[in-house]
């Protein structure tokens, strides 16, 4: 019998790690391993994972090179793993395409809620009309936002800001990223534009706009759409 659980390919070189991850996820998906990025690009031609995990510290060619030769084909989602913690090499990579970065050590539920989370963004996407999230309901077809069935304005950037956001559920947005696409490439050094409009959104749409739940900051990197209020 086929297994129905997503395919998540790892690609790390530490065995450690590896058995580490094959256990965290084993509720989550089918894991299969890779420890080189030749290997990888091999298993992503005979395989077709839901998702892929890397590791930027392959022994045969840079992670950030992986992740920008696969975002020329693929929109697979990506998720980094890695000792590099700098605020730039997370930049570069998300930059190159990752969709979302986690710094070693990690522990077993933040895994498990970015795997989830960037499993769900495939379902949510772009295609979906209407989307929900805690009292606000965005229906794109009409390009209207309720709370509770009270309407609430959004200027056109705010709108278009949260529609790029919403685009990309679960996925780290880095302010390059976030700027070039709701203002274009000649706006990707002005990053005082992000955080007025940020806040803009989450005084209209965050139950407490000091404690956001759904528009997340990054720290020195970007922002986060998170669909679903994590756990107490």
């Amino acid at each position: 019998m086929n297994d129905p659980r997503p395919l998540i390919l790892l690609v790390e070189d530490e065995p450690q790690i590896r058995r580490f991850v094959r256990s965290a996820l084993e509720d989550e998906g089918q894991v299969i391993e890779t420890a080189t990025a030749a290997a990888a690009l091999e298993a992503f031609s005979a395989q077709d994972p839901a998702l892929a995990i890397i590791d930027l510290g392959l022994p045969d060619r840079d992670g950030v090179d992986l992740i920008r030769d696969l975002r020329s084909w693929t929109q697979l989602p990506l998720l980094v793993l890695s000792a590099r913690s700098a605020e730039a090499e997370k930049v570069a990579a998300l930059d190159a395409g990752a969709d979302d970065y986690l710094s070693k050590p990690f522990g077993v539920r933040e895994l498990q809620a970015r795997v989830r989370a960037l499993l769900r963004r495939q379902r949510v996407g772009a295609g979906e009309t209407v989307i929900s999230f805690g009292s606000i309901r965005v229906d794109r077809a009409q390009r209207t936002v309720t709370r509770k069935g009270t309407e609430i304005h959004l200027t056109p950037i705010e709108y278009r800001l949260l529609g790029v956001l919403l685009n990309n559920v679960g996925r780290v947005l880095t302010h390059r990223q976030l700027l070039k696409e709701v203002w274009g490439p000649g706006h990707v050094e002005r990053g005082h534009y992000l955080r007025i409009y940020i806040g803009h959104l989450r005084q209209k749409l965050e139950v407490d706009p000091a404690r956001p739940r759904h528009l997340l900051t990054e720290i020195g990197v970007g922002y986060r759409f998170q669909l679903h209020e994590p756990a107490p």
